[in-house]
C-alpha cells in the first residue's frame, strides 16, 4: 500500500457547516402533504473545501486549509470542528460580514427529505484577497500538493486561481482542482483537474449529451484548461482517466450500496491528492480514489475514508 502519512496537504476554497437533523415520520401533516418529522438529534461536520480536508486529514496528519468563515454561531462552530480534527486553520480569515454557509439536511429513515441552504455568495474584498495571496506565498512552498475546491460561493476567483497556478508552478507543486461549472475559472498548467460529468460538458461548452463522447469532451477540456490529466467521473459508471500519451483508461465503480452521495467528489479528490503526493502514478490514484467514493457513498451523513477501509476494498 502507498504510504500517506507525512504528506503536506493545503485545501483551497469554499469553507461550509452541514448540519444534520436526524428524525422519524410517523404522519403526513394535516396542514400541507409533507411529512411531519420528530426530530431525534442533530450532528454537525465540516463541508465544502472543509469536508475535502477533513478526508485528507484521515490519511496525513499534516493537513492544513484556506478559506473564510463568519463570526457567526456557524463559523466558529466549523472552526471548532477543523481544530478538534487537528486540521492547521492558519489560512482561514474570520470576517464578521461574512455570512458562514450551511447546508441543512433533514433525514428520516435513513432517507434526506429536504435540504435547507442558507449562504450569501460574495467574492472577495481587496484587503481579504491581499491577505489570500500572501499566505498562499508562504503556504505552498511549504506543501507537497494542494487542492483548490470551488463550490461557486465566491472565495475562489481568477485573479487567485491564476496566483495558485502560478506559484504550483513556479514551485513544482502537484495541483489537483474540483471544479464549479457556474464560476467557470481557468486552471491553466493544474497537474490534475476532476470534474464530474455535468461539469465537464458544462466547462466544455457543450449540453449534455448520453450521444456526444467523451473523448472529444476531454480535448476541449485539455485545450482550455492546459491541465496534464483530466479524471471525468461518472457516477455508477466509475471515472474515467484522459492522458495526453496514453488511451483514456476507464475505471469501473466499486459501488455496493449507495445511502448518500454527499461529500463523495470531496472524497475522491482528497484521495486523488494524497495519492499523487505519496507518488502514485495517475491511474494508481484513480483506482484508489474510486475505491474510495465507493465507500463513503454507503455511509449516511457527510462522511470520510480511513486508510484501513480504502485496504479492505483494494
Amino acid at each position: 500500500m502507498i504510504e500517506f502519512e507525512g504528506r503536506r496537504i493545503l485545501v483551497i476554497g469554499d469553507l461550509m457547516l452541514d448540519e444534520f437533523i436526524w428524525g422519524k415520520v410517523s404522519r403526513i401533516s394535516p396542514e400541507a402533504p409533507v411529512p411531519v418529522v420528530n426530530v431525534t438529534g442533530e450532528s454537525y461536520y465540516p463541508g465544502g473545501a472543509a469536508n475535502v480536508a477533513r478526508n485528507v486529514r484521515e490519511f496525513t496528519r499534516s493537513t492544513s486549509v484556506m478559506g473564510l468563515a463568519g463570526t457567526d454561531a456557524s463559523g466558529t462552530r466549523l472552526l471548532d470542528l477543523l481544530r478538534s480534527a487537528a486540521i492547521d486553520t492558519t489560512g482561514v480569515q474570520q470576517d464578521s460580514a461574512h455570512c458562514t454557509s450551511v447546508k441543512t439536511r433533514i433525514i428520516a429513515r435513513n432517507q434526506q427529505v429536504v435540504r435547507v441552504d442558507r449562504e450569501r455568495r460574495a467574492p472577495l474584498t481587496e484587503e481579504q484577497s491581499a491577505r489570500a495571496v500572501a499566505f498562499l506565498a508562504r503556504a505552498i512552498p511549504e506543501a507537497d500538493a494542494i487542492i483548490a475546491a470551488d463550490y461557486g460561493k465566491g472565495f475562489l476567483s481568477q485573479s487567485l486561481a491564476d496566483e495558485i497556478c502560478r506559484l504550483a508552478r513556479e514551485h513544482d507543486k502537484i495541483l489537483t482542482v474540483d471544479p464549479h461549472p457556474h464560476t467557470s475559472l481557468d486552471w491553466r498548467g493544474a497537474t490534475i483537474i476532476k470534474p464530474n460529468r455535468a461539469e465537464a460538458f458544462a466547462a466544455a461548452g457543450l449540453p449534455p449529451s448520453e450521444d456526444h463522447p467523451l473523448p472529444d469532451v476531454a480535448h476541449r477540456l485539455f485545450q482550455r484548461w492546459d491541465c496534464r490529466y483530466l479524471l471525468i467521473t461518472l457516477g455508477e459508471d466509475g471515472m474515467m482517466l484522459f492522458q495526453h500519451d496514453a488511451p483514456p483508461h476507464h475505471v469501473p465503480a466499486r459501488v455496493q450500496d449507495v445511502f448518500d452521495v454527499s461529500g463523495a467528489g470531496d472524497t475522491a479528490i482528497a484521495v486523488l491528492t494524497v495519492a499523487l503526493a505519496a507518488g502514485a502514478t495517475p491511474i494508481e490514484a484513480a483506482e484508489l480514489a474510486n475505491g474510495a467514493s465507493g465507500i463513503v457513498v454507503g455511509k449516511l451523513g457527510t462522511a470520510t475514508v480511513s486508510p484501513d477501509e480504502l485496504r479492505s476494498v483494494l
